[in-house]
């Protein structure tokens, strides 16, 4: 057994909540830009403190008028925009606690978090949620207020969520409001987070104030560089995670401007209009960065020196670790700079200075790469039961291929087993009406993860994978899958991927074709599509796109010893997303139904079937 602590640097006072930061900042920095939102005509209007907390005051007014009491849970169903941050924090002004709900989620998934957490409101953003509103009403007791953001198709002029509440609240003093927010202390419930049920139902987690804002002093402290007046970053995880609710509150509280898109297929122009100073975000982000900016260097005819500059990245980043770049390597670095890295710092906005990411592994190769570039990816590790991160890598101490160290005032315990265990005031007390779940989850203030993990003698944490995906093969040999899929997924052509093997004689690999890079690979190899090209379905067993894959799981084959390799795999005629029930909205594979999905596909790899590596 290991244990890494590190002391606390800062203490939550009993009576301070996530609202204070509102009002904060409009007493001490009115004039200061808090937001800028893109309005209807796409234009970035800006949104001061003071500002800010007027329209937060007034909507909570709306909300109390409304019938709203303190600790009623009020539901938000909507994609990142700014209306959800303003809401937010409204319901927490008015003492009530928000419920966060993916805006991809199911009528069932909707029916059971509203049911479940008696939510007496929610606000939707559009017609087709609160159609899914509508469809499961007559189950949901507790719900009496619906309100939607966006005015319907038929009727343009409606006033939308926030007018609406806005004017409830017309004779209600603000006075009420401010009694509200202060009979709030730091233990009380702020939000109820469902986890994203890769397997099983989702569990609400139970997150205070408390939590909220240890995670906030915590990681500040760790990343201040970031963390700071006059920094701005555009959201665009769903803010129904944990990971963009806690980027949100500790952008407002520590002063860095906020923008909102909701709109992942528009993020590149995005960003190079908002010009933000750090990112958040998965790694299938970054990897699809990597891979679009390496397909159009190689369709552009400069492909050698895309992977010249490249290899250069990487080694100039290790040799950080190691003493140094040499002389040579330094020129090298430095005519990439020109030639290379530039146009990709410029392409994100040319202003950051780091992104924070987070939900997955990026994969050593890709963390040296953005490093090597000059746009550190600072990896962290956390859960929704952590509020977010527990450990997170700094500028000035980032060990690539780790997670990091735990934040201040938190501590992580590896098990006999492995098992990564963690403890802090950023981690939860309970799940909501789930005391067996509790139980299981933790002992004597420890939380039992479910990851597995090591740690060095310095702190930092590698996560190796998940307890409950490890696989034993027929030969009793242990194999995480998270190595070969992170490499994986880093070739240009892999969507996604999954391995398999528990229980076999060797490991195999089910993998998808990533639909935006298919139909350019398609051109340069004169493969005409009989339907849609960015489909794979006509190209399973096509011996060139079997040959890339099959050299792709041979790069990733490297990483492990040759008990682990992948031996066969199967190409799936489709890739695997949240819309077809294979992804998490954090973008994370439910194995589980993968498995039942595609269970003919496994058997095949390990009934001599002729697709094999």
């Amino acid at each position: 057994m290991r244990e890494f602590s590190v002391p606390a640097t800062d203490v939550v006072g009993a009576d301070d909540t996530l609202v204070d930061a509102v009002y904060a900042a409009a007493s001490d920095h009115p004039d200061a830009v808090a937001f800028r939102r893109r309005g209807v005509d796409g234009a970035w209007s800006e949104v001061t403190a003071g500002e800010f907390a007027a329209q937060v005051t007034a909507v909570a007014r709306g909300l109390v008028a409304a019938g709203v009491g303190p600790g009623d849970r009020v539901a938000l169903l909507s994609r990142t925009r700014y209306e959800w941050t303003l809401l937010d924090y409204a319901i927490l002004a008015s003492g009530a606690v928000t419920v966060p709900i993916y805006e991809t989620s199911s009528a069932e998934q909707v029916s059971w978090i509203l049911s479940n957490s008696g939510a007496v409101a929610i606000v939707v953003e559009n017609e087709g949620h609160a159609a899914l509103v509508a469809q499961v009403r007559d189950d949901l007791a507790d719900l009496r207020l619906v309100w939607q953001i966006e005015p319907a198709a038929a009727s343009p002029g409606t006033p939308g969520a926030i007018e609406q509440i806005t004017a409830l609240g017309t004779d209600t003093p603000d006075d009420e409001v401010h009694a509200r927010r202060h009979a709030v202390k730091a233990d009380d419930l702020a939000t109820l987070i469902y986890t994203s049920g890769t397997t099983g139902r989702p569990k609400g987690c139970e997150l205070t104030h408390r939590n909220l804002l240890s995670e906030i002093s915590a990681t500040t402290a760790v990343l201040g560089q970031l963390m700071t007046r006059g920094g701005s970053t555009l959201l665009f995880l769903p803010l129904a995670h944990v990971f963009g609710k806690v980027i949100q509150c500790g952008s407002l509280a520590n002063g860095v401007v906020i923008g909102h898109t909701p709109d992942t297929s528009t993020l590149l122009p995005d960003l190079q209009e908002f010009r933000p100073t750090f990112l958040l975000a998965v790694p299938r982000v970054f990897e699809k960065v990597y891979n679009g900016a390496r397909q159009k260097a190689h369709d552009g005819g400069k492909g050698k020196i895309f992977d010249a500059a490249t290899d250069v990245a990487i080694a100039w980043s290790r040799a950080q670790d190691t003493g140094g770049p040499s002389f040579v390597l330094k020129a090298k670095h430095a005519l990439f700079d020109k030639l290379v890295y530039g146009k990709l710092r410029e392409a994100v906005g040319g202003r950051v200075v780091a992104a924070v990411s987070g939900s997955a592994p990026l994969g050593e190769r890709l963390g040296h790469y953005f490093r090597g570039i000059g746009l550190p990816i600072l990896e962290g590790y956390g859960l929704t039961e952590t509020t977010a991160g527990i450990t997170v890598n700094a500028i000035g101490a980032q060990r690539v291929g780790s997670v990091g160290r735990p934040v201040p005032g938190h501590s992580v315990r590896i098990a006999d087993d492995g098992e990564i265990m963690l403890r802090g005031d950023i981690v939860f007390s309970r799940y909501w009406k789930n005391p067996d779940a509790t139980a299981e989850a933790v002992t004597d203030g420890w939380f039992h993860s479910g990851d597995i993990g090591e740690l060095d003698d310095a702190g930092y944490l590698s996560i190796t994978g998940r307890k409950k995906e490890i696989l034993v093969t027929a030969g009793g040999k242990n194999v995480a899958p998270a190595v070969l899929e992170d490499r994986l997924r880093a070739h240009p052509l892999v969507g996604q991927c999954m391995v398999v093997g528990d229980g076999q004689p060797f490991i195999g690999a089910l993998v998808t074709i990533d639909p935006e890079a298919l139909p350019t690979w398609r051109e340069r190899n004169g493969k005409t599509a009989t339907g849609d090209p960015s489909s794979a379905a006509d190209l399973v067993d096509d011996p060139e796109l079997r040959g890339e894959i099959a050299a792709a799981v041979e790069d990733a084959n490297q990483a492990v010893s040759r008990a682990e390799r992948i031996r066969k795999f199967r190409i799936l005629p489709h890739d695997f997303t949240e819309a077809g029930g294979e992804m998490t909205p954090t973008m994370k594979v439910k194995r589980n139904v993968v498995a039942k999905m595609y269970s003919d596909d496994i058997a095949k790899i390990y009934d001599g079937s002729k697709q094999h590596a």
